[in-house]
């Protein structure tokens, strides 16, 4: 608003100089950026990441099949990395077993992987996930963990282009501020050597 009224202001002001018309409407138009463009951007960003992750969500659930596992032993090694984002805070917590499960073809496959201590004895039994081959593999993303990203990254695009305005209003409000100690300084230099002398209409 104040961007506006200073447009309106310095419209028809005998002391407005060029530079103050220009920099009070450099400020409309980023007022009318912050309002318009900058939520825009995060919008698309938002929604364009939330659909290509859910498109990915529903890959993960044709490709990733549930199964039980059955614990034989504690393993003697760490079980491979196989987390997602979703667990990664409780993988320190977990324990590496050796487990046997059945592949989606119908054959029993042995490995280590990574389970619940208190699911961690011989003979106890958890829910893991697996490719079609058989290979465990992390679950599946969830729906709303990809929309909590998809919100993140929508955030960040409307701050990214937030700061992007504001930086270049600056940018150009400072040019226009040097420009005119620049001109101060020529008519300071032209009138300085008569300052103050008879005659020399000061």
């Amino acid at each position: 608003m104040r961007a506006a009224t200073g447009v309106w202001r310095w419209r028809h002001n005998p002391l407005r100089r060029t530079t103050d018309l220009i920099e009070a409407w450099v400020a409309l138009t980023a007022v009318v950026l912050l309002a318009l463009a900058v939520p825009a951007a995060g919008w698309i960003a938002g929604t364009g990441t939330d659909a290509s992750l859910q498109h990915a969500v529903r890959a993960q659930s044709l490709q990733r099949l549930p199964t039980t596992a059955r614990v034989i032993r504690l393993a003697d090694a760490p079980a491979p990395g196989l987390q997602s984002p979703e667990s990664a805070a409780e993988q320190p917590s977990r324990r590496a077993v050796v487990a046997r499960w059945q592949a989606p073809d119908g054959t029993s496959r042995t490995g280590t992987v990574a389970t619940r201590p208190e699911l961690s004895d011989p003979g106890d039994t958890f829910a893991m996930w697996t490719d079609r081959n058989g290979r465990p593999v992390p679950p599946p993303m969830r729906p709303d963990t990809a929309h909590a990203h998809a919100v993140a990254v929508g955030l960040l695009a409307a701050t990214l282009a937030a700061v992007f305005v504001e930086a270049a209003r600056r940018l150009v409000v400072r040019r226009l501020v040097h420009g005119r100690y620049r001109r101060l300084d020529r008519a300071w230099a032209k009138a300085g050597p008569d300052w103050g002398r008879t005659g020399a209409g000061s």
